[in-house]
């Protein structure tokens, strides 16, 4: 379970206080208050956690979403991610139609190694790799240029125990990675990383990074692959029918112009976060430079991010909007099934 440390007030919550936000279209969404929340020292709640304030349906949930996504845009930038609990969305084509209302633009999943299946529209499954496996804190895709500026997770079916998607702010790790590693953060930001994986060209449902190289780039062909990667910025070495993918130097550390504030954006924790017998074991993490990455840095980086994590157990029902450049997540082990979390990713 993640602690509730630094960087953060200490929670001074009202169990079952709630706000009604007065919109245009009524009093329609209301601000719930959650033992799991956090709150910035400007009093910001992470995440935002919003629910219907009267009876309604999917077709009003989806007008106040039209009508009001400025609002719900500032909300998104203030927290980082929204949660959205209590609407009536009970399948895939309503999840859907909520992602639709909200007009991003679809990221294409080219390049991506997590193992998922259209459902229906724009909207995928969660990781596939088994449920028993934890999934370590990463930014989705962010070993690509044009990764998702947004994701949108749904609980289809609600875990019968376990199975959170849990979420951290990567400001506050990149904070905190800074006063305890300043030696190492710097090297980060003048170096970035470089991220080696080696794939063959089939799909394992067992691994978390687990797709071949024809799903992660939709061809058969080699040369259509290379092409694809070489727009990704990846380059590709053969070994027969298996490839190893050279990603990088990427930035490791992003700066949101925007809120001026730097995030960690990187995946440097993936090999000693997840499980080692599910998480690629070929994959290796270095700095672009081509220096190994410190144990006391990657041992720190794991303990900030268990620390300041905010874990939320799955209500059927829910939509999660998060903002894929300021926000972590990652995937806790399911204990008890059933599970199911669809994704959707925008632009």
């Amino acid at each position: 379970m993640c602690a509730i440390r630094s960087l953060y007030m200490p929670e001074k919550i009202v169990y079952h206080t709630t706000y009604i936000m007065q919109l245009s279209t009524g009093k329609f969404f209301r601000e719930e208050r959650l033992p799991e929340q956090k709150v910035s020292v400007d009093g910001v709640h992470f995440p935002m956690v919003l629910s219907p304030a009267t009876t309604t349906n999917i077709t009003a949930f989806e007008e106040a979403i039209r009508a009001e996504m400025q609002w719900l845009e500032s909300l998104l930038k203030k927290s980082g991610a929204i949660l959205f609990r209590g609407f009536p969305v009970s399948s895939p084509s309503d999840f859907n139609n909520v992602v639709e209302a909200f007009g991003f633009p679809e990221a294409l999943y080219v390049g991506g190694r997590a193992p998922r299946t259209k459902v229906v529209g724009r909207i995928y499954t969660a990781n596939e790799s088994p449920m028993d496996k934890r999934i370590p804190f990463h930014h989705e895709m962010n070993y690509v240029p044009d990764f998702p500026s947004k994701l949108f997770f749904f609980c289809e079916e609600e875990p019968g125990e376990g199975g959170e998607t849990p979420i951290v702010l990567s400001n506050v790790i990149y904070e905190k990675m800074k006063e305890k590693q300043p030696e190492f953060v710097g090297k980060l930001e003048k170096h970035g990383v470089k991220y080696t994986t080696v794939a063959g060209d089939e799909d394992h449902p067992s691994a978390i990074a687990g797709r071949g190289w024809k799903s992660t780039y939709m061809t058969h062909d080699k040369k259509v692959a290379e092409e694809r990667a070489a727009k990704l910025g990846t380059k590709l070495e053969w070994m027969g029918n298996v490839v190893k993918m050279i990603i990088g130097p990427m930035p490791a550390i992003k700066y949101d112009e925007e809120r001026r504030i730097k995030t960690w954006f990187n995946n440097l924790t993936g090999p000693v976060n997840g499980d080692d017998k599910v998480f690629d074991q070929a994959t290796c993490v270095d700095l672009g430079n081509g220096e190994l990455v410190p144990n006391d840095a990657m041992e720190d980086c794991v303990r900030f991010l268990e620390e300041e994590c905010v874990v939320i157990p799955w209500k059927k029902g829910d939509i999660m909007l998060v903002d894929n450049l300021k926000v972590l997540h990652s995937r806790q082990p399911l204990l008890k099934p059933p599970r199911r979390i669809l994704v959707a990713l925008c632009k």
